[in-house]
């Protein structure tokens, strides 16, 4: 199995950004330029790598390679997005790895893009790349081509030697466990179990029964053995359930106004273990957006609109425009699944306005991942 952690590190160190990987500070999937630029990218790796796999950081400075973090991002519908746009779109997967030097809530992002023989390229047009585009890479530029594309195999034996050397061991795993159980997480009850006696996952979080459930909140979850965070959040709660061949995770979102919370099943997440030293991943939607009174969205709405207002002025705000302040994400995300359209964008839209007021800007960056789960658009 492969330490994602060592492979970002070997990546980094191999060289500049080259033709088989490519390094960003961050993703921006919530705008059309945002997406272009990402499918450019992911086009342009698969066609310069047809017989190995081909990766994009995420999380790092680019003049000076510091690994610098960047928010959990569990968004597995993101290969919808490069399927809706590219023909022959390669397969890509993208994970979450925890490094020491980063806080719990940061990671490093890394894009896995398999090998694919046939060339991709833009079924439909996005921002300003015209359909029926083709990107390849030459060295660490991304350009565009015509014609036929002449495939290169030369970075095959460099990838997988890069890969060969980022196997893991013993040592790494029981460090892993180590790490997660002893310092990072020792004051949240965590807990382990071995799979197939070759897997080790690893949780924490703060337990609360609810009837004969348990729900565990702040969760980390993390398959030790590949350096891979499978879940983090700091405000939804999970169930977690388990057996031998089996890891469920199924995550609730809470959602209310006027102070009354309710927890609704947002998507189960379950892990198969094979004896085989292989793993697949499953995941099922299961939210259902509530219904509220559409009147009191309506108010609900314009108040959060008038309060925006008030912030790009630099009013104060009062003791009960604070605590709405504090619901903002969440009411817009409520108003936004009962059919007011407008209401995703302005929320995007406020991000400097609420990115002074930390705890508001936790809520803010929730909602947009819970958005992107439910309503992962193309547009």
């Amino acid at each position: 199995m492969i330490n994602k952690r060592i492979l970002i590190k070997n990546l980094l160190a191999h060289n500049d950004e080259s033709s088989f990987y490519d390094k960003k500070r961050q993703l921006n999937l919530h705008t059309r330029e945002g997406k272009a630029k990402f499918l450019k990218h992911i086009c342009a790796l698969s066609n310069s790598n047809p017989a190995n796999n081909s990766y994009i950081v995420v999380g790092v400075e680019d003049h000076d390679n510091a690994i610098v973090g960047d928010d959990f991002f569990d968004d597995s519908r993101i290969q919808n997005l490069v399927n809706a746009f590219l023909e022959n779109p390669p397969t890509i997967q993208y994970e979450n790895v925890p490094f020491p030097n980063l806080s719990k809530d940061k990671v490093i992002g890394l894009v896995t893009i398999k090998p694919k023989s046939k060339t991709s390229y833009f079924k439909k047009g996005i921002h300003t790349i015209p359909a029926h585009s083709v990107f390849i890479r030459r060295g660490s530029n991304t350009m565009p081509v015509e014609g036929e594309i002449e495939k290169n195999y030369q970075n095959t034996e460099t990838v997988i030697g890069i890969e060969n050397n980022s196997r893991n061991s013993i040592e790494y795993t029981l460090d892993g466990v180590i790490d997660f159980m002893n310092f990072r997480h020792k004051d949240m009850s965590p807990k382990y179990k071995v799979f197939k006696e070759l897997f080790v996952i690893c949780w924490a979080g703060i337990a609360k029964k609810s009837r004969d459930k348990t729900y565990l909140s702040r969760v980390d979850i993390e398959l030790i053995n590949e350096q891979i965070k499978l879940f983090y959040s700091a405000q939804d709660v999970v169930e977690i359930i388990y057996d031998e061949d089996t890891f469920t995770i199924i995550e609730y979102v809470p959602l209310g106004l006027n102070d009354k919370t309710s927890y609704y099943p947002l998507e189960k997440q379950t892990i198969h273990f094979q004896d085989n030293g292989y793993y697949k991943i499953e995941r099922e939607m299961l939210f259902q957006p509530p219904e509220f009174n559409k009147k009191m969205l309506f108010h609900i709405y314009n108040s959060n609109i008038s309060l925006l207002k008030k912030l790009q002025k630099g009013f104060s705000l009062s003791e009960r425009e604070q605590k709405d302040l504090e619901n903002l994400p969440s009411t817009f995300m409520i108003c936004y699944l009962n059919g007011f359209e407008d209401a995703r964008q302005k929320l995007i839209d406020a991000k400097p306005l609420l990115k002074p007021f930390n705890q508001v800007y936790l809520s803010f960056k929730e909602a947009l991942r819970i958005l992107r789960k439910m309503k992962y658009d193309v547009q």
